[in-house]
């Protein structure tokens, strides 16, 4: 199925009836609750659709989505979450952090699977890992506890540096914090001055461009973990680019689109898992006994163009540890 297809399935998919679905025999009904948009996030949402099937749910055949997507806006997410619960769907599938504390403080009952890049006890959503309790449970890529292993390798492509920039989504003020924070320790660590810039929206990312010149940072590092990001890793690569600031971005999004390098969990393999688990608690399995899974899968991508153009000289052994090179 062509790119274009599948995302006209997916948004004709949210605008259908649930009503004249539900007369067709579509049942069960799931929500799926995003912070971006269909179109951005389309091969995640494919990767979820995926684990879905391998459970045995196909969407139109015995399984039916309701799609409510965020736009990039945060603060929709509540009013989404609420109508989700409203329809009365059998799981919601909360998908980026802030649609998963959006679903957790829309219901109790209802089961909820999320996707997450930062700590899920941390963040309330669950007891504990092991055993989540209550009606949610879900996925973690764990790729906010991973970023400074992202300052060290850029440094290490970089050593020249130091005074690094690293860029956080304040509307997302649960993965900011956690991300800034161990940001920062990492910096000390290294003996590295760092400023933390804030940018919410892709109209912001020129001025924040612009402040890593004014603050003559030697480099930027993009948070994990922000459902803006991740689905503007291209434009942000092509940015850095752009500016010829050496840069270091969560997914090869980010380093196909432009940027140095990328760290950091697979995003598509935790949206895979995800649909798998919302596929067991549509079989019966309660979310309170299904441990918190973890992406474990991390990628180094490394772009020997970009490298080239910034005049940096790429070590052997960090391209050996890429699992991706772009030449």
């Amino acid at each position: 199925m062509k790119r274009r297809e599948f995302i006209t399935l997916c948004v004709g998919a949210a605008t259908w009836p649930l009503s004249a679905r539900a007369q067709q025999g579509l049942t069960p009904v799931i929500g799926f609750l995003n912070a971006a948009s269909a179109e951005s996030y389309a091969p995640q949402l494919a990767a979820f659709l995926e684990g879905l099937r391998e459970t045995g749910f196909v969407d139109g055949r015995n399984l039916a989505i309701e799609y409510r997507w965020g736009q990039d806006q945060n603060d929709r997410l509540p009013a989404l979450a609420a109508d989700l619960v409203r329809h009365h769907v059998a799981v919601i599938a909360a998908t980026s952090t802030p649609a998963a504390l959006a679903a957790k403080s829309a219901t109790q009952t209802i089961p909820i699977v999320f996707e997450s890049a930062a700590d899920p006890v941390q963040l309330g959503l669950v007891e504990s890992l092991n055993r989540p309790g209550g009606n949610v449970t879900g996925v973690t890529q764990l790729n906010v506890e991973v970023a400074p292993k992202r300052l060290e390798i850029l440094h290490e492509l970089f050593p020249a540096a130091s005074v690094m920039a690293f860029l956080v989504d304040p509307s997302e003020p649960a993965v900011a914090e956690a991300s800034a924070n161990q940001m920062r320790a990492a910096a000390d660590t290294l003996g590295l001055k760092l400023h933390v810039l804030n940018a919410s929206s892709e109209s912001d990312f020129d001025a924040v461009f612009a402040k890593v010149s004014q603050l003559r940072a030697d480099a930027l590092i993009i948070s994990a973990g922000t459902a803006i990001f991740a689905s503007r890793s291209g434009r942000l690569g092509a940015l850095a680019t752009e500016h010829g600031v050496p840069s270091a971005g969560p997914n090869h999004g980010f380093v196909r689109g432009g940027g140095l390098m990328s760290y950091g969990a697979d995003i598509i393999e935790a949206y895979r898992l995800t649909g798998g688990y919302v596929g067991r608690v549509l079989k019966g399995e309660k979310p309170a006994e299904l441990p918190v899974q973890q992406a474990t899968k991390i990628e180094l991508t490394i772009n020997l163009k970009a490298a080239k153009a910034l005049g940096i000289t790429v070590p052997l052994t960090l391209l050996g540890r890429a699992e991706e090179v772009i030449e």
